[in-house]
């Protein structure tokens, strides 16, 4: 259905409503207008990485996961079976009349804010720090997730909108202030590709200020960039309860009625919370007009129509049976693999099963069921924990020892026992084992959304880089027996891993894998399939490299504009192969430019594997403006992607650099191209000195002249 077509109808439903019954369809709990046949209908639902909060879903790895695989297609992909199982529980919802919420079609997912500081509790539901990969994989979220049909699958939202990534605890009444060239260069390219690419259908504004205003009630955000220099022609809703924050915690209004005032009228449509309930109390003090009630209810119900939800569509027959089909576990399995980063292996990894009788899991997310699964998450019917992998894997070829060794974050696992109560057991289990796979890192109650987490301390956020004591008590213990270590980190964010690094034989950055995650990181371990993943966000060495957390300047963050060596950088992830790009050569400038002037540019790139293990990886190219001061502080990057490449073999792939990768941003904010000279760096890495001493690779390099 066109978007003319389904505005005129929903112009012509909400003409024959009251001005109360408009103002009411503004809330998120949406309420049923029987006279005119409209049933209640609930905005709110979650897909971060699978159907959320709504019974039996796939649950997929994590999106901080997803973002390590650097594979836009298959996320696309996953997206599309969201969406299936999205509409397979709403039909079946709806024809038992169950209008709950998160049982709607329309999802706040994703979040393409930008990881900028390891401390943000919520940066494991993002693409990682850097807007092109965040781009990139946001605009095939969003196409997969709303699909290609006559209406549209689903409606994706992207959110926080626009410069919200922490602190956690200060959110609602934190001002955010950031530079018209971070906000261009950093802040808003992910949401601006959702926008104008993918034409997401909702954006949700983020709870803060930036530079002064709410987010949910910006002029500046919602109408004159999203609305005008955008042409967004969706639907905008506030993040939940975010509105009452203007009069009690921003303290930018007095009452809730000119809060939502304010928000209307900036052009926020839907109110997730109850602010909206003083619309009609707004309208009668003057400060709301009737036009602006009935534009906002006309774009929530365009987004209606838009999904068929009056009409009979193509969707409809799409039965429950998709709901965890073998289809969907397959894709999260695939990803799940794609999506592990291997950060150290001195030659332990792959393991041998027919070399080994005994193998030690230990550590406190080898068998939690919580560490599999990030937050915003639904319910699997099956779980697979680390240790159940391993033992699956291993019946009847090696025995499997285990032990807790420590509480995730707490001094003992019993009560009434001394500190450090499992550390004596998972010595015992490390002396018996001829190699030790030891769990450890962080979950949803330890890193998450204020208010969702039971780190209360911090509220979902990291108070430092480092695991909790408990963990790094349990990390000396099992290093103390000196037998040979696989450390599993399961986190979705930066960890301090100097002493894993130093102490065991090999490191594997799991994040939060999927319900049936351990199957999958089993089968890597065991070298059925090798790790290809690479990381999308900068490992530190320590806080001391980075800038106060509510300094929302770019400069010093992120890989983009970092001064010191990383611990393991963006980009950076081994492999059971050796893949590096042996000759990369520009094979065409296309004579068409952007509205900057610049042209598209295709490069053919030729990648060896020289190892004995057939392998993916991860191409990547680097861009460096060589003649402009407003030039990004180090190379960015520009374009990816993921190949195969079988032992002792070669592939040809070609890629193409978009004209805007060569565009700088100058200190007003305005993107433009300035200068003529380029150098790109092509490898299956970054081009910075870490990545090199690490890798012992150097990535081809070429000078473009545009």
């Amino acid at each position: 259905m066109k978007r003319e077509e389904a505005r005129r109808r929903a112009e012509e439903l909400v003409s024959r409503m009251t001005l109360e019954e408009r103002a009411g369809q503004l809330r998120y709990d949406a309420p049923a207008i029987e006279r005119l046949g409209i049933p209640a209908y609930n905005w709110w639902g979650e897909s971060l990485h699978g159907v959320a909060r709504a019974g039996i879903a796939t649950v997929f790895p994590q999106a901080i996961g997803m973002a390590a695989a650097f594979d836009d297609a298959l996320i696309g992909e996953i997206a599309g079976c969201i969406a299936a199982e999205g509409r397979a529980k709403y039909n079946e919802f709806s024809a038992e009349n169950d209008r709950d919420i998160y049982k709607g079609l329309t999802f706040w997912s994703p979040n393409v804010n930008i990881f900028r500081d390891p401390r943000w509790g919520r940066g494991h539901e993002t693409y990682g720090e850097d807007p092109y990969l965040t781009s990139r994989l946001g605009v095939a979220y969003v196409k997969g997730l709303q699909g290609e049909g006559e209406v549209m699958k689903a409606a994706a939202c992207a959110k926080h909108y626009a410069v919200h990534s922490g602190p956690e605890a200060m959110r609602h009444e934190f001002n955010a202030e950031a530079t018209a060239k971070d906000m261009e260069e950093t802040y808003l390219p992910a949401f601006e590709a959702l926008v104008t690419e993918a034409h997401v259908e909702a954006v949700m504004g983020a709870y803060n200020r930036t530079n002064g205003e709410p987010c949910c009630g910006s002029k500046t955000l919602i109408q004159d960039i999203l609305r005008d220099k955008w042409k967004f022609e969706g639907h905008f809703v506030s993040d939940c309860w975010a509105i009452k924050d203007f009069h009690e915690n921003h303290m930018v209004t007095s009452t809730p009625a000119q809060s939502a005032a304010m928000a209307i009228n900036a052009g926020c449509d839907l109110n997730c919370g109850s602010t909206y309930l003083h619309l009609l109390a707004a309208y009668e003090q003057g400060l709301v007009t009737e036009e602006a009630i009935t534009e906002a209810a006309v774009r929530l119900y365009t987004t209606r129509y838009l999904l068929g939800l009056f009409d009979k569509t193509e969707y409809d027959d799409i039965s429950y049976e998709a709901v965890e089909c073998k289809k969907h576990v397959a894709l999260a399995d695939q990803m799940t693999k794609e999506s592990i980063v291997m950060l150290k292996n001195d030659g332990i990894l792959p393991l041998d099963i027919n070399q080994i009788k005994t193998i030690g899991v230990i550590g406190p997310n080898a068998d939690s069921r919580r560490a599999l699964m990030g937050n915003y998450h639904g319910t699997s019917s099956e779980y697979v924990t680390v240790s159940e992998g391993i033992r699956r894997y291993a019946e009847g070829r090696a025995r499997v020892l285990y032990s807790e060794g420590c509480a995730l974050f707490e001094e003992r696992t019993e009560f009434l026992a001394m500190k450090g109560d499992r550390l004596t057991e998972a010595k015992i289990v490390a002396k018996h084992s001829d190699v030790v796979v030891l769990c450890i890192g962080l979950d949803e109650t330890l890193e998450g959304e204020e208010g969702d987490t039971g780190n209360s301390y911090a509220s979902g956020d990291k108070l430092d880089l480092l695991l909790p004591k408990s963990q790094r008590d349990l990390m000396e213990a099992v290093a103390s027996v000196g037998k040979p270590v696989v450390c599993c980190l399961m986190a979705g964010s930066a960890i301090d891993l100097s002493y894993a690094a130093e102490q065991f034989n090999a490191i594997m950055q799991l994040w939060y894998p999927g319900a049936r995650g351990g199957k999958s990181i089993a089968e890597v371990l065991f070298g059925e399939f090798s790790p290809s993943g690479k990381l999308p966000i900068t490992f530190y060495n320590g806080l001391e490299q980075l800038p106060d957390f509510t300094d929302y300047h770019m400069k010093g963050r992120t890989y983009r504009y970092m001064e010191d060596k990383a611990q393991y950088p963006f980009g950076f992830g081994l492999t059971y192969g050796r893949v590096s790009v042996t000759n990369a050569e520009l094979i065409d400038v296309s004579k068409e430019r952007d509205g900057f002037g610049l042209p598209d540019v295709r490069i053919k790139v030729t990648a060896a594997n020289s190892g004995t293990c057939d392998t993916d990886d991860v191409i990547q190219i680097y861009v460096k403006n060589t003649d402009s001061d407003y030039a990004v502080k180090n190379p960015a990057l520009c374009a990816f992607r993921r190949i195969h490449v079988k032992a002792g073999q070669s592939v040809e792939t070609e890629l193409t650099v978009a004209g805007r990768a060569f565009t700088v941003v100058d200190d007003q904010g305005v993107r433009r191209a300035d200068g003529s000279h380029y150098k790109l760096y092509v490898g299956t890495m970054q081009p910075d000195a870490r990545s090199i001493e690490l890798t012992a690779m150097h990535p081809v390099e070429l000078d473009v002249s545009l």
